[in-house]
């Protein structure tokens, strides 16, 4: 198995869960800011990759290529697969704000989940400008789908769906602590879930085994190259 360290993150109620991966065990962080979480994780070794569930690559119009295939890949679980607002609609001061300009640029609204992300979005898509370190998109559903061979059935909020995703992840050589120290006491069980199955795809990007879709990737005007990968 590949030892080199990755970091998988998922955002969390008060910031950032980190999990890595490619070292013996796997360790948490936790952060406010996704800087701070990367540089902690970095402290204790370099990062091959950074995956992340979060957008990278905010559309001008319409919806991104990425986000419409990444529902096709979650199979039931779709609805978890939120389309990214415009640029322009984040960069709006207030909901009814947002919304107007997403259907003027997109022909649809934005759900009140996806603009409660707003700040992490856009601290993320700062951060991807100006880090050196290697940056991927990723879906906890679709990896997962990726990991089991097919969608789950079962939702990450429920016992049997924590406990298939905890399996999963297992099998595949990552055995989440049960003690995480302070980020386990910062992240829900779903978002610790999230992020080590980020580390999974993180280590296959490094391995080659990863792909993205769309390939190659969409591009906007902000110059971010934008796929989700697998």
């Amino acid at each position: 198995m590949d030892h080199r360290r990755v970091l998988g993150v998922d955002g969390c109620r008060q910031g950032w869960i980190g999990i890595a991966v490619g070292e013996e065990p796997v360790r948490a962080y936790s952060a406010a800011q996704i800087v701070e979480l990367v540089s902690l994780a970095a402290m204790d070794g370099e990062l091959e990759v950074v995956a992340i569930d979060i957008p990278i690559g905010l559309p001008d119009r319409g919806r991104r290529e990425a986000d419409v295939l990444a529902r096709r890949a979650a199979g039931a679980r779709w609805p978890s697969v939120f389309m990214t607002p415009t640029r322009a609609a984040l960069e709006a001061e207030d909901y009814v704000t947002a919304v107007a300009i997403n259907q003027e640029l997109a022909g649809e609204g934005i759900s009140r989940q996806a603009f409660a992300l707003r700040e992490k979005l856009l601290q993320v898509d700062r951060w991807v400008r100006q880090t050196g370190q290697r940056v991927v998109e990723v879906h906890p559903e679709v990896c997962f789908a990726r990991l089991a061979g097919a969608p789950l059935p079962v939702r990450k909020t429920t016992w049997a769906g924590v406990e298939r995703r905890r399996a999963l992840l297992e099998g595949a050589g990552i055995v989440v602590p049960r003690d995480l120290g302070a980020a386990g006491a910062m992240a829900g069980v779903d978002d610790v879930l999230d992020a080590a199955v980020a580390a999974w795809t993180a280590r296959r990007v490094v391995t080659g085994q990863a792909g993205c879709m769309p390939c190659p990737p969409q591009t906007f005007t902000d110059g971010v190259a934008c796929a989700i990968w697998v």
